[in-house]
């Protein structure tokens, strides 16, 4: 960086996820779904369910029909109602490519995963850990 003429280093941290809780895919992946309730997601903490089954969802993503309050998911700031729209750049449309998401993730030593959530008419990025194992 460039400051008063003179070259100056700044070492700078954007975010550090705590690493209290890490999310971890169900590695079962039938989607016995219900449109009221959705498949869960359990180490995540989250249970899910297909856009296009929730009334005024929309067609795109998955559905966030619960959240586990001790979850990291939780910690993370999902609420119900929220709709996860991609992992880790994917496209989702059931909790089934949620997990295979979060395993291909896994399977590359990945650390953690970013998903855009729509939360009310805005979207967002969130980077959540993920376990291993």
């Amino acid at each position: 960086m460039l400051h008063k003429g003179k070259d100056t280093t700044v070492n700078l941290t954007l975010g550090q996820l705590p690493n209290s809780l890490e999310a971890k895919a169900d590695t079962d992946n039938s989607d016995k779904l219900t449109p009221k309730r959705g498949s869960d997601v359990p180490k995540l903490g989250l249970t899910l369910a297909p856009a296009d089954s929730v009334a005024g969802a929309g067609k795109d993503g998955v559905v966030v029909t619960e959240v586990d309050p001790k979850s990291a998911a939780a910690e993370r700031g999902f609420k119900e109602g929220d709709v996860i729209l991609e992992v880790a750049g994917k496209s989702v449309t059931s909790a089934g490519d949620v997990r295979e998401a979060l395993d291909a993730a896994r399977g590359d030593n990945k650390n953690s995963v970013l998903m855009r959530v729509k939360s009310g008419g805005s979207s967002r990025f969130v980077a959540v850990p993920i376990a291993k194992g």
